[in-house]
């Protein structure tokens, strides 16, 4: 059975099994971790919002990450307007680390920044988020891509890195330094993921090469990217879905089952819609107690095509 198939199958019995448990939670772009015998889940909103929970079923309200907004933010993307995008969470050192992105909507009027603790719970006595700062900032007729939909894990050595990308030119990785909240000296970027970008379109759109959102995994010696596909937020007409390809080295190429490089349009399909759920996709993946579990947002029909929280076990084939 395919990765996608037994995606399927997982989902369907998961939504046997836990009937209510979509309707709890209504996010776009999650992201989890675990401290301690708690999860933590991050999403897109106000501020970043945010919730814990024991079983990853049921979600208690934690709250904003910010109480106002990032000092930098209206720097960087003049139109934002308090709602922080695309969270991403990491640890190190005994730290964790909220990577968040601003933009102005269909813009790359954009910057990445993090901001950092030693505690994700909110009731500890030294609970408490200090920015950082801006970490990557893209700008309109300079550059050809997107500061948004941030993802940081080390490679096998401990370096840091950072994929990130939305349409433009699509998915880019770029090294860190130690402190994490840098980009390293001198710089180092890889092109990872892209699709075809038409020609002759104009530099400050877009365009229809729709990708974003990497999230990489490491499994037995692989990497994996995972990255979505087409159009998230339009409801009935969202078009959402994750395609992956793997590499032996974090900086790619990264290539799916038929040996295309996601960046020359690579790209194996996880998982997509159907008639109960019109779209899925800006994934993340994480192994929690020797159990790899997929997190995202879907679109549900039954429900006006809110936005929903989707935590489904991932299996894989007997060829990785």
């Amino acid at each position: 059975m395919s990765l996608l198939s037994r995606l399927s199958a997982c989902a369907a019995a998961l939504a046997i099994a836990l009937p209510s448990f979509a309707a709890q939670v209504e996010v776009h772009d999650p992201v989890m971790t675990k401290e301690g015998n708690k999860y933590y889940l991050f999403s897109t909103g106000p501020g970043i919002t945010f919730y814990s929970s024991t079983d990853m079923r049921s979600w208690k309200p934690e709250g904003r990450i910010f109480a106002g907004q990032p000092s930098w933010a209206k720097k960087a993307a003049p139109t934002f307007n308090d709602h922080i995008w695309a969270p991403d969470i990491y640890q190190h050192g005994g730290k964790y680390y909220l990577y968040y992105s601003v933009s102005g909507f269909g813009k790359n009027t954009s910057g990445i920044g993090v901001t950092t603790n030693s505690t994700l719970d909110p009731r500890a006595p030294n609970y408490k988020w200090e920015d950082q700062g801006m970490v990557l900032q893209s700008i309109p007729g300079r550059d050809l891509w997107n500061a948004i939909d941030s993802h940081v894990m080390d490679d096998e050595q401990g370096t840091p890195w950072m994929a990130f990308g939305s349409f433009w030119s699509g998915l880019k990785l770029v090294k860190l330094d130690a402190s994490r909240s840098r980009l390293a000296e001198p710089q180092e970027w890889h092109s990872i993921a892209r699709r075809e970008r038409p020609a002759f379109t104009p530099d400050l759109h877009g365009g229809a090469a729709q990708i974003e959102a990497p999230f990489i995994m490491r499994k037995n010696g692989w990497y994996y990217l995972f990255a979505s596909w087409d159009l998230c937020c339009k409801g009935k007409d969202s078009t959402y879905k994750v395609v992956v390809g793997r590499a032996r080295a974090i900086t790619g190429p990264y290539l799916d089952r038929h040996g295309v490089d996601m960046a020359r349009g690579g790209g194996s399909l996880v998982i997509q819609g159907d008639s109960e759920w019109q779209a899925l996709g800006h994934n993340s993946a994480y192994t929690f107690d020797g159990k790899d579990v997929m997190v995202l947002h879907a679109y549900e029909t039954a429900d006006r095509y809110k936005q929903k929280l989707k935590v489904l076990p991932m299996a894989w084939d007997a060829d990785g």
